[in-house]
């Protein structure tokens, strides 16, 4: 397998990226958080043999610079992916994103970009409103003396205190990864990660919008989107049945999968399965 990895010039900082392969129609696949980097995205290369695959770390994650004083926004993640596209010769794409970078991987579609072939969109929503209550439903779901913790630490702000911490990792453990641990990719992840752009992008956690993202919205626009689209989400998932579906819903031909042994991760965690429906449903776009 062919593999190269570099970085692209964007506002005059350095986002790196890895391409593996070098056949087909390349899959561009756009991760999480914000700021949680490409790391998760391993088993994506899988692929490479039958289609050139391309992961990024997204400005202040990752590999990545890390510029201070930047105003973060989602038309400074829209732009990078435009200039990632256009200095690697991305013509013609495959489009892949989970959670946040699904939620780019619509603002890049939406923006009029051409040449994409397919657009899958990962454990993802269309508005943040809808996300927040539904994260708020599945905290609220959660033990209750974690519940407590959490609410005393939400009231007081402390969120970077480590028994707040621990009773978020209850959340993700239901919700976010439920394989086997330690798992290199997440580790790889968490150790690289942006918590200052989470911050900035999103808020202090996933029900508490504060961030650049409070308000954001495209299900009136969801109509526009005129190419192949795949809903894919775990049983578990972040993503529930009510965000899913308003994809399903509101964007014309859009297919659902649903993977049962599942959360925020299923790339990681029912891999095989999760490469099969990508995989085949590029295949499918494509008319082969």
């Amino acid at each position: 397998m062919v593999a190269e990895q570099g970085y692209v010039d964007f506002r005059g900082y350095r986002t790196w990226y890895r391409k593996a392969g070098d056949a087909g129609i390349p899959l561009l696949a756009l991760h999480g958080g914000p700021g949680s980097t490409h790391n998760y995205f391993a088993p994506l290369e899988r692929l490479a043999d039958e289609r050139t695959v391309v992961v990024y770390d997204q400005l202040g994650c990752g590999r990545s610079d890390r510029p201070r004083g930047v105003g973060w926004g989602a038309d400074v993640f829209r732009e990078e992916v435009a200039v990632v596209r256009g200095q690697l010769g991305l013509d013609r794409i495959h489009l892949l994103g989970t959670s946040w970078g699904g939620m780019l991987a619509l603002e890049h579609v939406l923006s009029g970009a051409e040449g994409i072939a397919s657009l899958t969109l990962s454990s993802t929503l269309a508005s943040i409103d809808d996300w927040a209550a539904e994260q708020k439903r599945l905290r609220d779901a959660l033990p209750g003396e974690v519940v407590e913790i959490m609410d005393r630490h939400e009231q007081a702000g402390t969120y970077d205190d480590p028994e707040y911490e621990e009773a978020m990792g209850v959340y993700f453990d239901r919700h976010f990864y439920r394989g086997p641990k330690p798992r290199p990719e997440l580790e790889r992840m968490r150790a690289e990660r942006a918590v200052d752009v989470y911050r900035a992008m999103q808020g202090p956690n996933e029900w508490t919008v504060t961030g650049a993202l409070r308000g954001w919205d495209v299900r009136d626009r969801l109509g526009e989107i005129r190419v192949p689209t795949l809903v894919v989400r775990g049983r578990y998932d972040m993503c529930t049945p009510t965000i899913a579906a308003t994809l399903v819903r509101g964007i014309a031909g859009a297919r659902e999968v649903v993977l049962d042994e599942s959360s925020h991760t299923p790339v990681l965690e029912e891999t095989d399965r999760y490469l099969d429906v990508v995989g085949r449903f590029m295949r499918e776009a494509e008319g082969t």
